[in-house]
């Protein structure tokens, strides 16, 4: 069977890409999604170029007809919520639960913002001037560059999509290169709903050659990012040069502290939950216990016991507590992680080791390391959802 092929969403047409890709099934790597379309810096341009051109129009368009128009989109997204959820867990790794649950949440998110649309305020005030008043009022910026991440495939862009084009916003939207099916999806449900020519554009490919030119072309007015910290850096950087505004969301070390009074199975439940579900890869995840000396013992000893119940496996199988990891350069990164933690002296109290299953995936037990200090470079990683 031929692998399906989707193209670039640009000026109002679908086109196809300058080169293209696999998407991979990292549950199952022979299974290959589909093949996406990859732009390259001209056609990239013509993304912004037509975003430029649609914003007077866009910004002018009737608020109620904006806001009909976003809460469709997001009726459409929750009318598919099984089917698009299976191809966010397919694509990404996430169980089928959870890739269901975050489809959900993206509909949700799109159909806040048709109500938002209709709930936008000024402000009236006297002047200091007898007889003038001061009304202050909201406008668009014009073109917002949209670069997401690969660990929420369909909520991160419809939190950076839904609310840039409530308030009047034209849209460039870059998805991750890791995971184009679920954003692709997004995407065609936006065209497909009515949106007008050139207000939203979407734009597959690398970060170093998509991303690179939303970030730097004069006329992206805002910014957008979710990714790694060195990469939001780099746009915090061109950003500032040019003065566009942006927004920033990076990789994070997020404490979990149980105190001694803390009720032991909850303690574990939020821990395992916080730290290993969505195979971790998210940048809330718990990736630091900091247990006190009272309970430390008694919650280390229940934290394996749980983990041991953890079952890891393909995404879509019933039952499956914990997906694989996104892909072989993120998993190999986590055992290079793992063998740090053990040479610089952590003690490994569960699982790091790599998994067999019945299909040939990236499979990675929990791993649970005591015994650490702040220096230890094990403490310092973080699975960011980079841009690429």
């Amino acid at each position: 069977m031929a692998t399906q092929k989707y193209r670039n969403y640009i000026a109002g047409e679908w086109v196809e890409g300058a080169t293209s890709s696999q998407d991979v099934n990292p549950s199952d790597t022979s299974d290959v999604v589909a093949e996406y379309a990859q732009a390259d810096k001209a056609q990239t341009e013509t993304a912004i170029e037509a975003a430029r051109a649609a914003a007077p129009g866009w910004a002018n368009f009737g608020v109620q007809a904006r806001a009909d128009l976003l809460d469709k989109i997001g009726l459409q997204i929750l009318a598919r919520s099984q089917e698009l959820g299976e191809l966010l867990s397919r694509e990404e790794g996430k169980t089928l639960p959870e890739g269901i649950g975050e489809v959900t949440r993206a509909a949700h998110i799109f159909r806040f913002f048709g109500g938002e649309v209709l709930r936008r305020a000024g402000e009236l005030l006297p002047s200091v001037r007898p007889g003038i008043d001061v009304e202050l009022v909201r406008e668009p910026l014009g073109v917002v560059g949209i670069i997401a991440p690969w660990n929420f495939p369909a909520a991160i862009p419809a939190w950076k999509c839904a609310p840039a084009l409530a308030y009047g916003n034209c849209v460039v939207f870059k998805p991750a290169d890791l995971v184009p099916g679920s954003a692709h999806a997004m995407a065609q449900i936006i065209v497909e709903a009515g949106m007008p020519e050139g207000v939203f554009n979407f734009v597959m490919g690398r970060g170093s050659v998509v991303g690179d030119v939303i970030v730097n072309d004069p006329r992206v007015d805002a910014i957008t990012f979710t990714g790694s910290v060195d990469t939001g850096r780099k746009v915090a950087a061109s950003a500032v040069a040019r003065m566009a505004k942006f927004q920033l969301e990076m990789g994070g070390k997020n404490p979990l502290v149980v105190l001694d009074d803390a009720d032991l199975k909850t303690a574990v439940e939020c821990a395992v939950n916080g730290a290993f579900f969505s195979t971790g890869q998210r940048c809330t995840a718990s990736s630091r216990l900091v247990v006190t000396k009272g309970i430390h013992d008694k919650f280390v000893a229940a934290m394996v016991e749980r983990l041991k119940t953890l079952n890891v496996d393909n995404a879509l199988k019933k039952g499956t507590h914990i997906g694989p990891v996104v892909d072989k350069n993120q998993l190999n990164q986590d055992l290079f992680y793992i063998e740090e933690g053990k040479k610089e002296g952590a003690k490994l109290a569960y699982g790091g080791n790599q998994l067999k299953r019945d299909t040939a995936g990236f499979y990675l037990e929990p791993a649970l390391f005591t015994e650490t200090s702040n220096d230890m470079r094990c403490l310092l990683y973080t699975s960011d959802a980079a841009d690429d």
